[in-house]
């Protein structure tokens, strides 16, 4: 079955490699991105076995949308090498690569190298979760032509940095993740919210995501996309707005519309022509 995937990433769905009876109900969530874990959710004694069992994740046959990925160990321990190597054999290719404490570019350097010409197709998403990897953010977005986008890792951050883990003290390197993503045109996704009974405050988190320039969020929870996949998507009527915005502007010999009685200038036509690229023809 040939499956068209969306060309944004507004979720991305965590299921732990171990968890294999979950594995099915991950790729149907709904996702625009499905991901299998081989880090934090694995205790070291189990690490080999999750390896393994995480091949059944890609071999399955596609019956949703959505790219599917795997989050490795960290490139610098023997058990994130030992992911690649695994990964290189299995019959069926992730599409995306996530790497967690990604810190300069010669870590996306090492990966593409074992990676090689066999997984020539797997795209790679860059975790950055210390402050170290913040501070050669601008680096690592022009390190591979692999790397499509950035995931903000928040509780590691804060751990690292020694502050709460709350919106406010961590919003200096989002800001700074936001921008050298947009910089080098690269997606951009918020790190997950963990207090999984308040969807008030998740709600507030997508909003506050969003109007930071974030285009998605990591879900730990099936039930938290009915907030987040709405909460990174426009609506109908903001797509309306969009191409009425694009045909004022066409209809015109020069880059200024009045939309509404608002006068519309060029960055305004530029966010709704990007808008309908990414949206206009969305799948639900």
């Amino acid at each position: 079955m040939s499956m068209r995937f969306t060309t944004y990433c507004r979720s991305i769905l965590f299921t732990p490699a171990l968890a294999v009876e979950r594995f099915a109900r991950g790729q149907q969530s709904g996702a625009d991105m499905s991901l299998v874990d081989l880090e934090d959710s694995v205790a070291a004694p189990f690490k080999d076995a999750a390896r393994s069992k995480a091949e059944a994740f890609f071999t399955a046959p596609r019956t949703a949308r959505g790219r599917r990925a795997v989050r490795i160990n960290s490139i610098t321990r023997p058990e994130g090498m030992r992911d690649l190597l695994a990964i290189r054999d299995y019959a069926v290719k992730p599409d995306v690569i996530m790497l967690p404490k990604t810190e300069s570019p010669r870590d996306l350097e090492i990966v593409e190298q074992v990676l090689g010409p066999e997984c020539a197709q797997v795209d790679l998403l860059a975790l950055v979760e210390t402050a170290r990897g913040i501070e050669n953010v601008n680096a690592i977005a022009h390190a591979t032509p692999r790397l499509k986008g950035f995931v903000f890792g928040s509780a590691d951050f804060s751990f690292n940095i020694g502050a709460s883990l709350s919106w406010e003290p961590l919003y200096y390197a989002r800001a700074r993740l936001v921008t050298a993503a947009r910089a080098a045109n690269l997606h951009v996704i918020d790190s997950p919210f963990f207090d999984i009974p308040n969807v008030e405050e998740l709600r507030r988190e997508v909003s506050l995501a969003r109007s930071m320039g974030f285009s998605g969020k990591v879900a730990i929870h099936p039930g938290q996309l009915e907030i987040i996949q709405p909460g990174f998507s426009p609506d109908e009527r903001t797509l309306a707005k969009a191409r009425k915005i694009l045909a004022e502007s066409q209809a015109k010999d020069f880059n200024i519309a009045v939309v509404d009685g608002t006068m519309m200038g060029t960055p305004f036509i530029e966010a709704a022509r990007r808008m309908l690229e990414e949206f206009g023809q969305r799948e639900s």
